[in-house]
């Protein structure tokens, strides 16, 4: 029962660092990532009650779905995206948190639809220097919101970071205010189609501090389905 108890705990986590933020815990939303993670254990974690869950890759997320397509899941693509992969990815995910440049937006809009609904999206923004991490320079964030909310079949719903790892959580504190700040300057812009109501930020390690500045979204791996290989 150990993945079932890893749940009960992060769960335990979500609710104490809400009630030291004085919000509500219905207030956060757990993705659970289950990259590399087979359809087995998500099929028990959705079982346990966790009905998000986010993949990194295309090629994965679309096995999964067809192994596990008798499941009420949503799923969000939390990895980058590359551009030629923007049409799978529309088809696949509920929910994509990499949109990173004009480009995949543009292609995961001009994909055919799956529904009606306009496709929640996010724009992942690098705030650090690792140059192995993808998303938008801070600098760009506002004229990118402008050109998703051009586009007539995605929403920005928010903002996504993955910044620096730091073994001590507080470091990674100014990182989460930081997307906090941005998101507010573009929600304060007018733009149509936009409505910045989500921050994807805080992950095992760190999603207590990110909940403490204003998470709405945590993406849970190895909290949750334990160490990958």
């Amino acid at each position: 029962m150990e993945l079932e108890d890893n749940i009960v705990r992060v769960r335990e986590r979500i609710a104490s660092a809400c009630r030291r933020a004085g919000r509500r815990p219905e207030s956060i939303k757990l993705v659970a990532v289950s990259k590399t993670v087979p359809s087995s254990l998500i099929r028990r974690a959705y079982d346990a009650g966790v009905h998000d869950f986010g993949e990194n890759r295309v090629q994965e997320a679309e096995n999964k779905r067809t192994a596990l397509s008798d499941l009420a899941a949503v799923w969000h693509l939390v990895g980058h995206l590359q551009s030629n992969k923007a049409k799978s990815a529309r088809e696949l995910f509920d929910w994509v948190h990499s949109v990173d440049s004009a480009r995949v937006a543009q292609k995961l809009d001009q994909a055919p639809l799956r529904r009606e609904d306009r496709l929640p999206v996010l724009i992942q923004v690098r705030l650090g220097d690792e140059p192995t991490k993808s998303g938008t320079q801070e600098s760009e964030i506002l004229r990118l919101a402008e050109q998703v909310s051009m586009l007539s079949t995605l929403k920005l719903r928010g903002l996504m970071v993955l910044p620096p790892y730091f073994e001590n959580a507080e470091q990674v504190r100014p990182f989460f205010r930081r997307l906090r700040e941005l998101a507010s300057t573009v929600e304060s812009a007018g733009l149509p189609n936009v409505a910045m109501q989500e921050l994807s930020m805080g992950m095992s390690h760190d999603f207590e501090v990110a909940i403490a500045e204003g998470a709405t979204i945590v993406r849970v791996g190895t909290a949750i389905f334990g160490e990958r290989d």
